[in-house]
């Protein structure tokens, strides 16, 4: 068999010069490491799952590197995990799931041994360690979601400053000129980009709309259902009638219990937006007007770019938003004098 010694004597280079051009952990010039390819193929050398690449053949693998950490709402990245994989699936692709807390390293190392095609990265932190990795290894890497640095990046999520716009613009239309909003724990705001776009969405426009708006956690690592509950009250007796809830269904249905527990009716007394849910707003005990987060959509997306970006690697990287869409429920009535 070929060794490593074979190619980097009939490339001109040393081994570790070799080792980097065909593991992608350090970056080579574009001239050194087509020769050093070129003397692989040539030789017929096959180290690992990269040699099937040098072949021009693919090993079929997306790498899914999503961190399990204990504050983790599991139902809802769960949700996601599943639309990567079915999506993946569909177009010939499996997935390999990489969820340790730590998934810069499950990232490094699929990507040094060319075990992967591509790479998706879910869960995505503001200021994510896993940008600079995506940035230094050859191998194709989209993000669903926005870090704070998206400089050469390609990211695919729902536009969720713009689903916070139009949560406050369909109350503000209806009358309402005091909104609370429910939000994500307290630790999501710190590890995750989502809650604080969609905070500053909502805050954007209640600002443009003249809206008084006031928000809070549930919770500070879990959702605290008697902080809910006492945020809701609280609201209420300070006379707000409009809810936007950015959280998870529990959280719906605390507030949902609040009012039924006041006999305020949804739809009559009381205004609720759900936004950006991405659990099934319809299992509730009553309808509520929802901005969905619908995993398939930015998971079929995701996929579908890499793909792309597999058949033509210049592609330039790029941010795809997607556009939240308003469904109707009858939560939001025009407001009561």
């Amino acid at each position: 068999m070929t060794t490593i010694h074979e190619v980097a004597a009939a490339a001109g280079v040393s081994i570790s010069t070799v080792s980097y051009a065909l593991s992608g952990k350090r970056p080579v010039s574009e001239k050194t490491r087509r020769r050093i390819e070129d003397a692989a193929l040539a030789l017929g050398y096959q180290p690992d799952a990269g040699a099937r690449m040098l072949a021009g053949r693919r090993t079929n693998i997306f790498a899914l590197t999503e961190p399990l950490r204990a504050d983790t709402h599991a139902p809802t990245h769960m949700a996601f995990v599943l639309a990567t994989a079915v999506a993946a699936r569909r177009r010939g692709y499996d997935i390999l799931l990489l969820t340790d807390e730590q998934t810069s390293e499950g990232m490094n190392r699929v990507a040094a041994s060319n075990l992967v095609d591509a790479i998706l990265v879910l869960d995505v932190a503001p200021d994510d360690e896993r940008v600079a990795i995506a940035r230094a290894v050859r191998t194709p890497t989209i993000f669903i979601g926005l870090p704070d640095d998206q400089r050469d990046l390609t990211c695919v999520d729902l536009d969720f400053e713009a689903a916070g716009h139009l949560a406050v613009d369909r109350l503000a239309d209806a009358g309402y000129d005091r909104v609370l909003l429910l939000g994500q724990t307290e630790v999501s705001y710190r590890k995750s980009n989502f809650p604080r776009r969609l905070l500053r969405g909502v805050q954007e426009r209640s600002a443009s709309r003249g809206v008084d708006l006031s928000w809070t956690a549930t919770g500070s690592v879990i959702t605290d259902m008697a902080a809910v509950r006492a945020s809701a009250e609280a609201a209420l007796d300070d006379g707000i009638r409009a809810f936007i809830v950015h959280a998870v269904n529990d959280v719906h249905e605390a507030l949902l219990a609040v009012l039924a527990d006041r006999d305020l009716r949804v739809g009559v007394d009381v205004a609720i937006v759900s936004a950006a849910a991405s659990f099934d707003t319809g299992s509730l005990p009553v309808a509520v007007d929802t901005i969905p987060l619908v995993p398939q959509d930015s998971c079929e997306l995701a996929v579908e770019i890499a793909v792309q970006r597999l058949e033509d690697p210049r592609l330039p990287p790029r941010i795809h938003l997607i556009p939240p869409t308003y469904r109707a429920a009858g939560s939001v009535p025009p407001r009561r004098e």
